[in-house]
């Protein structure tokens, strides 16, 4: 089944060249990828689950076409922490984003896989052809906002994160969030409906935070503390996104690798 689904990502995706994300904080914007951002609302719990999770892993840190990159979040909710196994990066953080975009799409509930590309459209995280038509609207759009990740350094128990931010004075306050995520995890999960599997993710999120908002001023320092689970500072991205907040349209996003 991995594989089946590896490869209609592949062919979904012909045009794709692998391209590590650690390389999109370019400062020249000629060589400077736009980020696609590709959340993935998913859980341990749920059987159908793994297929989304693969698909993303296939796709994140690809490159679609010239001048974008997707960058992907696993956010791993927990309204099925009560069903058998409670996943272990699972936080209500994502729960409740995963709310929002409901209400912002007029879904009559959430569910689980449910892919969201830059905050514009919506659809079952292993649905390959609503993916793949939904990166190709986004890659004929100008993002409004250009946020770049200037430098992100440990103090202690936080990151020291310096950005810039830079877009038209209508969209100031615009909200600028902060997204830390392990580039892999894996859980052999013993109970529930994927009881007996071995889950593999990629992107996934640990915390998630509204850090700033956009302002006159282009360029912000913000902290971030880190979570208990950065033991190190390797195998972990930094992801900053602007977000409209009424239609939740990601305005523009940058990652780093910590």
């Amino acid at each position: 089944m991995v594989r089946l689904i590896l490869g209609i990502a592949m062919v979904l995706f012909s045009n794709v060249v692998l391209l590590s994300a650690q390389g999109t904080a370019s400062a020249d914007t000629a060589s400077r990828p736009k980020v696609i951002l590709v959340e993935l609302f998913t859980s341990e719990g749920c059987s159908s689950c793994p297929p989304a999770d693969n698909l993303l892993r296939a796709i994140n840190g690809t490159q679609p076409s010239a001048g974008q990159i997707i960058v992907g979040i696993s956010e791993h909710v927990t309204y099925w922490n009560s069903l058998g196994w409670s996943d272990p990066f699972s936080s209500d953080l994502y729960t409740d984003r995963q709310n929002r975009y409901g209400s912002r799409f007029g879904l009559d509930s959430v569910y689980t896989p449910q892919m969201v590309v830059n905050g514009t459209e919506q659809f079952v995280g292993s649905d390959q052809s609503s993916l793949a038509s939904a990166i190709r609207k986004e890659q004929n759009r100008t993002d409004p906002v250009d946020l770049r990740i200037l430098s992100a350094n440990r103090l202690g128990g936080a990151l020291m994160v310096d950005f810039s931010a830079k877009g038209d004075a209508s969209l100031q306050g615009s909200e600028i969030f902060a997204v830390l995520t392990d580039d892999a995890d894996q859980s052999i999960v013993p109970r529930g409906e994927n009881s007996g599997r071995t889950l593999s993710h990629v992107a996934v999120a640990r915390t998630l935070l509204r850090v700033a908002k956009l302002q006159e001023a282009p360029q912000q320092t913000v902290q971030i503390a880190l979570p208990t689970s950065f033991h190190g500072m390797t195998g972990h991205h930094l992801i900053l996104f602007a977000q409209a907040p009424g239609s939740g349209k990601v305005l523009g996003a940058d990652s780093k690798p910590l």
